[in-house]
């Protein structure tokens, strides 16, 4: 089967978001960006998946991807020694057993521009409902517990990753340091000796 997704527009990760799922449900798809960030991203996902990559360039700097997953009819053949070649450099130690733990101690990602820090917190969280395992925990401390709050731009995703079994401990020292104790609309209110255990017995801590 074969399908078209409009990725034209849309912002870091959506696009190959869209086309992972889409790849996922269909033999052949033919993914529509704008922005060469979007086409290297999706390259890398073919990588990743074993499926054939191609790339056209359009009218108004449109790029038409096509993504063919292997065995389907009418594939073209697979260059086995390119694609093993990409993915020596993917090749990551075999990972210890246990919970991943994600740790947000800021409201936004990464220091410099705060408008973009807030783009990429919102992108990071929202792109947590697509990792494979699902984290265990998400504590938030700090200014990480105005993310919690109830006109919070990420407040859905929480509560989706809240509804998909993911524990969100939110600090409760910051919560009354901030003034927040009535607005926490995500997660539970926690205390330092389970923020420390938790952290404690994670087998891998993701901080962004």
């Amino acid at each position: 089967m074969k399908t078209t997704v409009d990725a034209r527009g849309l912002a870091c990760p959506q696009p190959v978001l869209l086309a992972k799922k889409a790849i996922a449900e269909n033999e052949e798809v033919i993914v529509l960006v704008d922005n060469e960030i979007a086409v290297e991203n999706i390259r890398r996902l073919a990588v990743k998946t074993a499926c054939g990559f191609s790339v056209t360039e359009k009218e108004g700097g449109v790029r038409e991807i096509g993504l063919v997953r292997i065995g389907a009819t009418g594939q073209a053949p697979v260059d086995a020694g390119a694609v093993a070649a990409e993915l020596t450099c993917a090749i990551v130690p075999e990972k210890e057993t246990g919970p991943i733990v994600v740790v947000l101690s800021d409201n936004r990602m990464g220091r410099g521009d705060d408008v973009l820090g807030d783009v990429l917190i919102r992108a990071f969280i929202h792109t947590l409902a697509q990792l494979k395992p699902l984290p265990a925990t998400i504590i938030c401390y700090n200014a990480g517990v105005k993310l919690a709050v109830k006109d919070s731009t990420v407040l859905d995703d929480l509560q989706q990753l809240a509804k998909a079994g993911v524990d969100i401990l939110v600090c409760g020292t910051c919560v009354n340091y901030f003034g927040l104790g009535d607005q926490i609309a995500a997660g539970r209110i926690s205390n330092m000796y389970d923020i420390l255990e938790t952290m404690a017995g994670a087998a891998r801590l993701v901080r962004p």
